[in-house]
């Protein structure tokens, strides 16, 4: 039996490094075809192996988004195109859209079956194909276990994943994801350090960090432990490990162990993308968000002054409810202001059940032309980025042939021969305002 995977983008909150799109094997036994966020395709790793060792023969798994309509749109659309192409092949969904809303998928006649995000990576989950019953959804919310079924990590090419945390305490009022993945809850330090010290012994250069709510790891384990002792923790008992990066933090949790790393530990990667959502005051209050406008610029200029090497990214949600001109404005200026470098900009999307579906809307036309012009201010800012790198030597992790990353998260097209998942010295002599142009130095 042959399991694929298959990685589909949709805007949601990616990580530092969400994965390209991989090519749509429709001749596959079994595939998983995964929507969204990089913690979605590390857990469709776990589904693949699972539904191995269940036996799982002619069907697709359908792993879900549930962060905007349109990852839902994309999804429902996908399945039904399944249908179509293997009219005989079981079709599963499962993921966060199936955890918050499964009877809507249930009412699909072409899906078979229906799987929580706590049942989609448990034993015999695929083994019960054929019995009764087409949604097998529980209680996210009493899950309480650890970040379970950790594996050897999502891999790439070039670099491997580690899931260290999964759910959200939080409840921003735009957000369903905690209602999709559940509390929070953290993996043991000893576990993560262990699996960290494998991919290494593999040969792995580069290890991300992975989580829905990342910095706070380890508010639910003995002794509340926070993201920076791990940190530490890794560095210090993997020395064989060239580089540790972060995937998306929240700029309220960043902890003094963590800013300590920052500081001193050269092997953490200088990037961090920050989960903002806007630079207005009244509407990150409006949001639930924890931080105002003010703590998100003294935050960067902190880490600056500790790493001067630092680049940010940046999440940020344009037309939030009752946002006027002005609040947008302030949410523009700050991409100046933060010298942020990389934006995933999203419009927004209401979701049903969430407070901010219930506020004043701001119309279609203007949501859509206010995200258009914050993604032309990303743009320019990472041009400006990319003009400050200009005649640097930087150390770079090879991803394919002729393409790599910096440690900053810049995208590096190269020329010359360089193996992939090595890190090695990149000149830049260019850029086309998307990615740095570079010679192996």
């Amino acid at each position: 039996m042959s399991v694929h995977t298959v990685i589909r983008r949709v805007p949601a909150p990616a990580s530092a490094a969400d994965p390209a799109p991989q090519p749509d094997d429709t001749s596959a036994d079994v595939r998983i075809v995964t929507f969204g966020c990089r913690l979605n395709a590390y857990e469709s790793e776990q589904i693949r192996a699972r539904a191995a060792e269940d036996g799982l023969t002619d069907a697709v798994v359908f792993n879900t988004c549930a962060v905007t309509g349109e990852a839902v749109r994309q999804a429902r659309q996908a399945i039904r195109k399944a249908r179509r192409e293997r009219p005989g092949a079981k079709l599963i969904v499962t993921g966060c859209a199936a955890q918050i809303d499964p009877a809507a998928f249930a009412a699909m006649e072409e899906v078979d079956l229906v799987l929580g995000n706590a049942e989609k990576a448990a034993p015999g989950a695929y083994a019960r194909t054929a019995e009764p019953g087409r949604v097998r959804v529980g209680d996210i919310m009493s899950v309480r276990e650890t970040a379970g079924h950790l594996i050897d990590g999502l891999k790439d090419r070039a670099r491997a994943y580690v899931e260290v945390q999964n759910g959200c305490d939080h409840r921003c009022t735009f957000c369903v994801i905690p209602y999709g993945r559940g509390n929070s809850r953290s993996a043991p330090a000893g576990e993560i350090v262990e699996q960290v010290r494998r991919l290494a012994a593999d040969g792995y250069r580069e290890v991300v960090l992975t989580g829905v709510d990342l910095t706070s790891w380890g508010a639910d384990l003995p002794g509340e432990p926070t993201l920076g002792q791990l940190v530490g923790r890794i560095l210090r008992l993997v020395p064989e490990l060239p580089r540790l990066r972060l995937s998306s933090i929240d700029a309220a949790e960043i902890d003094a162990d963590l800013m300590r790393c920052l500081a001193e530990e050269e092997r953490l990667a200088p990037y961090l993308h920050l989960s903002l959502q806007a630079g207005d005051d009244m509407i990150l209050k409006r949001m639930k968000r924890r931080h105002l406008r003010a703590d998100a610029l003294r935050l960067v200029a902190e880490v600056r002054a500790v790493r001067p090497d630092v680049a940010f990214g940046a999440d940020l949600i344009a037309g939030f409810p009752t946002e006027t001109e002005a609040m947008f404005e302030n949410t523009l200026a700050l991409v100046e202001e933060a010298q942020l470098s990389f934006l995933h900009v999203f419009p927004f999307s209401p979701r049903p059940g969430t407070p901010a579906s219930r506020m004043p809307q701001v119309p279609r036309p203007q949501v859509k032309s206010r995200a258009a012009r914050l993604r032309a201010a990303g743009e320019a800012a990472l041009e400006r980025h990319l003009q400050r790198q200009l005649g640097r030597t930087v150390s770079a992790l090879v991803e394919r042939p002729g393409f790599a990353r910096a440690a900053d998260f810049t995208e590096v097209a190269f020329d010359g021969e360089a193996p992939v998942g090595e890190i090695v010295p990149l000149r830049i002599v260019g850029h086309d305002g998307a990615r740095a142009l570079a010679v192996v130095a």
